[in-house]
C-alpha cells in the first residue's frame, strides 16, 4: 500500500491502521529472526536491546520497563550472562542489587543489522531534509506513545480492568496441561 495521491485524513487513516500493522508485524519477525540468529529468544533479544540502549540497570529495572515478573526476568539475565551477552555487578549504593553490564562490545550484532541498516539509510536518500526530519520526529513520537501504552495496558491488566471471565487467568480457568490430561484418563 503506497501512501500517494491521498488526502491527509486519508493518509492518516491508512498510517494507524494497515500500514502500523503492517510495519509493527515486519519489525516483530525481523527481530525473531535477529534473535534465532543470535542465539538467543525474542524476550531476551529485546531485554540486550533496551541494555544497549539505555545503559546499565537493575535486573527490577529491567522488568519494570518490560512488564516481566522477577523469575522471568532472573531467566533472561542468566540466559544473556551465560551467551556472554551481560555480565552482573553489584550495586555500589545497594549490596542486594546486582547491575546489569553489557560483557562485550555487540559488533557482530552490527554484522546481523547492518543490511538492513544500510537499506533504509538508502531509502531515505529519496526525502529531503525536511522530510527526514518529520519521520524522524514522527518514529521517535510514536515509539514514545507505544512505551506509555504498553505501561498503560500493563497497569490494566494487573487490576483486570476490561477482562471479561473468559480472559481472566484464574486457577480453575487455566486449560488443563498435558500432565493432568494424562492423569485424568488413568
Amino acid at each position: 500500500m503506497r501512501p500517494t495521491g491521498k488526502n491527509q485524513h486519508t493518509l492518516a487513516d491508512e498510517i494507524v491502521g494497515s500500514l502500523a500493522r503492517r510495519h509493527s508485524t515486519a519489525v516483530v519477525l525481523f527481530h525473531h529472526a535477529v534473535a534465532e540468529r543470535l542465539g538467543l529468544g525474542p524476550t531476551d533479544h529485546k531485554c540486550l536491546d533496551l541494555l544497549r540502549e539505555r545503559g546499565p540497570m537493575a535486573g527490577s529495572d529491567l522488568g519494570a520497563i518490560t512488564g516481566l515478573t522477577s523469575g522471568a526476568i532472573t531467566g533472561v539475565v542468566a540466559r544473556l550472562e551465560q551467551a556472554g551477552y551481560v555480565r552482573r555487578e553489584p550495586d555500589p549504593h545497594d549490596g542486594r542489587k546486582q547491575i546489569l553490564h553489557l560483557a562485550l562490545e555487540l559488533a557482530h550484532i552490527q554484522d546481523v543489522i547492518g543490511p538492513l541498516r544500510k537499506d533504509v539509510a538508502a531509502l531515505l536518500e529519496n526525502f529531503d531534509t525536511h522530510q527526514v526530519k518529520a519521520i524522524a520526529e514522527f518514529l521517535a513520537r510514536t515509539t514514545d506513545l507505544i512505551y506509555r501504552h504498553a505501561a498503560l495496558l500493563r497497569a490494566e491488566t494487573d487490576s483486570d480492568v476490561g477482562r471479561t471471565s473468559a480472559t481472566k487467568r484464574t486457577p480453575s480457568s487455566r486449560p488443563p496441561s498435558e500432565g493432568s490430561k494424562m492423569r485424568a484418563k488413568r
